[in-house]
C-alpha cells in the first residue's frame, strides 16, 4: 500500500485570511486535537509582522501552549532573519521559507523582489545552520499569478535548483491562487521529479476553481507523496485577489483512503474536529465529506415501497 503524507495547514494558512481574530486558547486546542489525528506535520503559524497578519499575532503563545506529539513536525513559516530568530527560540521543528516565482506577487506577498527574498534566505539558513530546524523552502505562483498568469516552467526549475544550493530539505510547489490544472502539475511535477529524483516534493493547492483534487491525481501520478491542506477548506492569500480556500484535509484523506493509500491519519477523528471548526470561525466551510460522511457511510431505505399510502 502507498503512503501519502498529509500536513495540515489550518492554523496559519486558514486563519490568517479570517476577518475576525480567532482566540488563542481555540487555536490551542484545535493544534492539540489534531496532534492526535495522525498528521505528518502541522503549519502551526507564521513568524512575520502582525501589521500584515493580525490573526496570527500570538505566534509565540500558541508555539509555547501547544502540548507537542514526537510523531508530529510542528511547522512555522517565516520571511527573514527575525522570523528565523523567533522560531528557534519558540522551538519549532521545521520552518517554511517562501518566495513567489512571479516577481509582482512576491513585491505584494513580502515587499521586495525575487532576488532580495533569495538573498535574506542565505542569512537564514546561517542562522539555523545546527539548531536542528528542517528548512523547507516554498514556491508560491508556482502554477500561475493573478497578476502576471502562468509562470515559465524554466523560472520555476531555476527557483527549486537554488533552493537546493541553499541546503533545504525539502521543496513546495504552491497553487496560491488556485489556477492550477491536472495537466500543468503532470508536466511540471513530471520534470521537477526528472531533475532531482530524490528531492522531497510537496504540493500546496487551492480550491479557487475546483480542480484541487483534481490537480492531487496528477501529484499522485508524478510520485509526489507530500500534501498540504487545511481543514475544512479554509484558507486563501492576503495579498492575491480572488484567492480562496485550500484542498480540505478531510476531503483530501476520504479520497486517498477510497483510493487504497494509507495516510496514518484517522479520519473519523478529523471529521469530528472539522465538525467543531465552523463554531470556532463563525461561518460555514467548504468541505464536503463532513456534511455528506463518507462514501461508503450507508442509509436505511426509506420506508416499504409496498406499503400502501
Amino acid at each position: 500500500m502507498q503512503h501519502a503524507y498529509i500536513h495540515e495547514v489550518v492554523t496559519r494558512d486558514g486563519f490568517q485570511i479570517e476577518p475576525q481574530f480567532v482566540p488563542t486558547e481555540r487555536k490551542i486546542e484545535l493544534i492539540d486535537a489534531l496532534s492526535g489525528a495522525g498528521l505528518a506535520k502541522i503549519e502551526v503559524t507564521s513568524f512575520v509582522s502582525p501589521k500584515a497578519v493580525p490573526n496570527l499575532r500570538d505566534a509565540e503563545i500558541v508555539m509555547a501552549g501547544i502540548k507537542r506529539n514526537p510523531s508530529v513536525k510542528y511547522v512555522a513559516l517565516i520571511a527573514n532573519l527575525k522570523g528565523a530568530e523567533r522560531a528557534v527560540a519558540a522551538r519549532a521543528d521545521e520552518v517554511n521559507l517562501v518566495v513567489s516565482v512571479s516577481e509582482t506577487h512576491n513585491l505584494a506577498n513580502v515587499r521586495r523582489s525575487t532576488e532580495v527574498s533569495f538573498e535574506g534566505f542565505s542569512e537564514i539558513i546561517r542562522e539555523l545552520d545546527g539548531t536542528g530546524i528542517a528548512i523547507a523552502g516554498a514556491l508560491s505562483t508556482a502554477f500561475g499569478c493573478p497578476f502576471e498568469g502562468e509562470q515559465a516552467p524554466e523560472r520555476v526549475m531555476e527557483f527549486v535548483s537554488r533552493y537546493i544550493e541553499l541546503g533545504v530539505d525539502s521543496v513546495t510547489l504552491a497553487d496560491t491562487t488556485g489556477m492550477a490544472h491536472p495537466k500543468q502539475v503532470l508536466d511540471l511535477c513530471s520534470e521537477v521529479r526528472e531533475r532531482w529524483p530524490d528531492l522531497e516534493i510537496a504540493l500546496h493547492f487551492h480550491n479557487t476553481r475546483g480542480m484541487g483534487l483534481a490537480n492531487v491525481l496528477s501529484g499522485l501520478a508524478t510520485g509526489v507523496r507530500h500534501y498540504e491542506a487545511c481543514l475544512g477548506g479554509l484558507g486563501g492569500c492576503p495579498f492575491a485577489p480572488g484567492a480562496t480556500g485550500n484542498i480540505c484535509t478531510e476531503d483530501l484523506v476520504h479520497m486517498l483512503e477510497c483510493m487504497g493509500y494509507s495516510t496514518g491519519v484517522d479520519l473519523d477523528r478529523l471529521l469530528a474536529i472539522s465538525k467543531r471548526l465552523a463554531a470556532i470561525v463563525g461561518h460555514d466551510l467548504p468541505g464536503q465529506v463532513v456534511k455528506a460522511g463518507r462514501s461508503t457511510d450507508l442509509h436505511p431505505i426509506p420506508g416499504n415501497p409496498n406499503q400502501a399510502a
